[in-house]
């Protein structure tokens, strides 16, 4: 069982940048297709990005692409999100979660592990 525990989150300004890192022991997160969520106050858990076994990458809605970039250190065993060009609306608690799946999902419930999260609050 794999346990992901997400760090990085903070308070920037908009047009700030942040990176979100996602690190697990015991476990090599290469070996699972990791995501990316978020949750802002009164909204559902929306998919931000993920990233397959072999590195492959998929991102969510339009407002993150080219701003948001997923990536994996195998030395570090770690996942990270780096964000830029931050604006408010992405203020959530962000989420890490490792599917076993074979495919990249977007969906929650292709994820079976799941982190505590991170709170990124961007002021305007």
């Amino acid at each position: 069982q794999v346990r992901p525990v997400e760090s990085g989150g903070g308070v920037v300004q908009a047009g700030g940048s942040l990176r979100l890192s996602c690190a697990a022991s015991g476990r090599t997160l290469s070996n699972y297709v990791m995501g990316w969520f978020r949750q802002a106050p009164g909204k559902e858990r929306e998919f931000v990005a993920a990233l397959g076994r072999k590195g492959s990458s998929t991102y969510g809605a339009d407002s993150v692409k080219g701003r948001f970039i997923i990536s994996r250190d195998n030395a570090k065993n770690t996942v990270y999100l780096e964000m830029n060009s931050l604006k408010p609306e992405d203020t959530a608690v962000y989420r890490c979660a490792a599917s076993t799946t074979y495919y990249i999902g977007r969906s929650i419930y292709d994820y079976d592990y799941w982190g505590q999260g991170t709170q990124v609050t961007v002021s305007s």
